[in-house]
């Protein structure tokens, strides 16, 4: 156990502390606010404040995590070997940077609560975060840290044990739109039917009228392969449906279909399934109440896991709804059109409200990108980032999530890259 000496204990000190060392490190910690027994404390200890107690490791405190609410901050981003810092202190400290300020702000999403040009759909932009306009949104920056934080703690404890970590592989599959010709209905075929004769789509015309015919498979609904291939692989899969309205009307479908609940609890007999919270309701609790009812009666499973329609994260009313629900964990925490690390890690973080400076059971899973986000992209440049991120994710032992959508399946050529990612790579990695 490692005992850390502050001044006071704040809920932003204990909730940082505990997510480092707990849930990245793996070590229990506990605190001191008196200086006795932290003098005569014979075991590993360390303080963090505004200067040292003595002659104990001494991490120097920024600021931040005494204060209370939330201001515009003036951040100087600044190169620390192969990663970056923000939040410096002076030399007195074992580390030049407050750690642990700065990954309160990243996986609290501090800046997210601060006025920020939204885009069309009022989501936060990549663009308006430190991490893109700093350039390391291609590191999970708070993980790094808690590693440098480690080595020190190694030099000067040489026998403090850290437990042993492995790398966790958890892609997710977004079906919003589980069918795309089956099961549409008279009116939504019929408009699919005019806007293939309209842009002379003529083969999704034969297509789509074999699907509905039963001669042809619908080209989407590839869950049997998807869940054969789960099954042989060591990794987590959770699969989410959306049960609400789709944005664009021809993408929905009718979800009281006997078909699409019975594809439901083929899926969960396997795996997780997953909600995806429609976009019209993600600011109305009682609709969300009545979604998140409705996919229990169906699987016949409390729903755990959860996503916001178009990956909308609007801190902190719609987390304040999960928790008041009861979901376990949400799946939103990546940015739709960018590939990086949103929140700054890849290790799951438990929601903190910053305006009401609390702790909370909800578990945010933060994914490192979308499939949509490599919109027209080649398939060698899908191949080097997506490696590229399972490297980054591999060296801290964090967990690598990856969101696809079914029709990233299609055994067309351009999804072969997709297909050979999720049953060949993903299983290798996870091995």
């Amino acid at each position: 156990m490692l005992l850390i000496h502050i001044d006071k204990i704040t809920p932003r000190i204990s909730y940082i502390f505990k997510h480092i060392c707990l849930r990245i490190l793996g070590i229990d910690i506990s605190f001191s606010t008196a200086l006795e027994p932290f003098i005569a404390h014979k075991g590993p200890k360390m303080s963090y404040g505004k200067k040292a107690m003595g002659n104990e490791i001494f991490f120097q405190s920024f600021g931040l995590l005494e204060q209370q609410g939330f201001d515009t901050l003036e951040i100087s981003v600044k190169k620390w070997g192969d990663t970056v810092g923000f939040f410096p202190v002076s030399n007195t400290s074992a580390l030049p940077f407050d750690i642990f300020a700065a990954s309160f702000y990243m996986i609290t999403r501090y800046e997210e609560y601060l006025p920020h040009v939204k885009d069309e759909m009022g989501r936060f932009m990549a663009s308006e975060s430190l991490a893109f306009k700093y350039g390391f949104l291609n590191q999970p920056v708070v993980d790094i840290w808690a590693y440098k934080f480690k080595d020190k703690l190694k030099e000067a404890f040489p026998g403090l044990p850290f437990p042993k970590k492995k790398m966790i592989i958890h892609p997710v599959v977004a079906a919003t739109e589980p069918f795309v010709f089956k099961y549409k209905g008279l009116l939504r075929s019929a408009l699919g039917y005019a806007n293939d004769l309209f842009r002379g789509k003529f083969r999704n015309v034969g297509e789509r009228s074999k699907v509905i015919l039963s001669l042809k498979r619908d080209p989407v609904d590839n869950f049997k392969w998807l869940i054969n291939n789960a099954r042989h692989s060591n990794f987590k899969l959770t699969v989410f449906f959306l049960l609400g309205n789709a944005l664009n009307f021809q993408e929905g479908m009718n979800t009281h279909r006997k078909k699409f609940k019975l594809l439901l609890k083929y899926v969960s007999d396997y795996k997780e399934v997953g909600l995806i919270f429609s976009y019209d309701v993600l600011t109305d609790y009682e609709k969300l109440k009545s979604e998140k009812r409705r996919m229990e009666h169906i699987t016949n499973r409390a729903v755990l896991s959860s996503m916001n329609a178009e990956f909308l994260v609007h801190l902190p009313d719609i987390y304040r709804n999960l928790v008041e629900l009861q979901v376990k964990r949400d799946f939103t925490m990546v940015f739709r059109d960018t590939v990086g690390f949103r929140a700054g890690t890849c290790t799951p973080f438990l929601f903190y409200d910053l305006d009401y400076e609390v702790k909370t059971p909800l578990v945010i899973q933060p994914a490192t990108m979308t499939s949509q986000a490599f919109n027209k992209r080649y398939s060698a440049d899908i191949e080097k980032t997506v490696n590229g991120f399972l490297a980054e994710v591999e060296k801290v032992n964090g967990t690598f999530t990856l969101i696809f959508s079914n029709s990233d399946f299609t055994s067309n050529e351009d999804n072969k890259v997709w297909r050979s990612i999720f049953s060949e790579r993903l299983p290798n990695y996870a091995d």
